[in-house]
């Protein structure tokens, strides 16, 4: 098959994994600089157009949409959907997991576990939204923030009064969650391929933070989840339409809730921490995803 990787970064870490397993399988991969695509939007025959030629001739297509590029990565997305194209995870998919709110409302809708999570613009709500989130700490999030920028633990009323009254001052959207006292500090990555999760990390914050992400000094080690745990990454990633999703998890004291799900999980913390081929696992869901897609774009004509 030919295969292509939308990506900004050639040579990340999780790009070239991504290629090294797709050419170890047989697989002809190609590398597409995402910002680099321009398409011509036409009802006969919607094209991309790359570098003065016509992208054509892909079998499959494996988004890394980074957050800063989100419009304009799923517009391309979208593009080779329209061309006909198996794209691993859809645009909508993309934009829905990337809007942190919009997020939530659907895993909210569909009876996932979350933190509890209040939303506001004005000044005058501060008061309220503090506490229906079961009052501080608290934890004061930036809608687009992203790798734990943006975040801030409020550990005290009177804290947590001035960061979200300073934060909508500055006209930014924030979320209020409560604060998961009994994860300390730690939450869990599933990283999901279709319908199971092929790989998972316990990620630790580094001394002095609550932030577990690996960007901000956390540490990641292989760990055993619960078949409940399974269950609902499974289902996180569903909600969203995700195929390939990185769920973030943490263990509290009524079961696992959902921090986050994200279209892009890197690789390379997960890869090196279980020791598993979880870039492999990636391109063998997509030979089997490209013969159904067939399969069934045979049966429409």
């Amino acid at each position: 098959m030919k295969i292509g990787i939308l990506s900004q970064e050639k040579k990340s870490y999780s790009t070239r994994r991504l290629v090294e397993a797709g050419r170890k399988r047989g697989h002809m991969m190609r590398v597409i600089e995402t910002m680099r695509c321009y398409m011509n939007i036409t009802s006969s025959n919607p094209t991309i157009r790359y570098r003065g030629n016509n992208l054509c001739d892909f079998d499959a297509i494996i988004p890394r949409i980074g957050p800063s590029i989100t419009f304009y990565g799923t517009a391309v997305v979208r593009q080779f959907e329209l061309m006909g194209v198996f794209c691993v995870n859809k645009s909508v998919a993309i934009s829905s997991s990337r809007d942190k709110l919009r997020a939530l409302q659907l895993l909210s809708s569909m009876g996932v576990g979350l933190p509890a999570t209040g939303y506001a613009r004005s000044p005058d709500d501060v008061e309220d939204l503090i506490h229906i989130v079961g009052g501080p700490p608290l934890v004061i999030k930036l809608l687009e923030g992203t790798q734990g920028i943006g975040v801030v633990l409020a550990e005290t009323r009177k804290e947590a009064e001035s960061v979200i009254e300073a934060f909508l001052g500055l006209n930014v959207n924030i979320m209020v969650q409560e604060y998961i006292k009994e994860s300390g500090g730690e939450d869990i990555r599933c990283f999901v391929v279709g319908n199971r999760v092929v790989a998972a990390i316990r990620r630790k914050a580094k001394d002095g933070d609550f932030r577990s992400n690996i960007h901000r000094g956390g540490t990641a080690v292989p760990e055993k989840i619960t078949p409940e745990e399974r269950r609902i990454a499974v289902r996180a990633a569903h909600v969203m339409g995700l195929k390939v999703a990185g769920v973030d998890l943490l263990r509290s004291d009524r079961g696992p809730l959902v921090m986050e799900v994200n279209s892009s999980p890197g690789l390379e913390a997960i890869e090196t921490a279980t020791k598993k081929d979880i870039a492999g696992s990636i391109i063998e869901f997509i030979e089997n995803q490209v013969k159904t897609f067939r399969m069934r774009a045979c049966e429409k004509e």
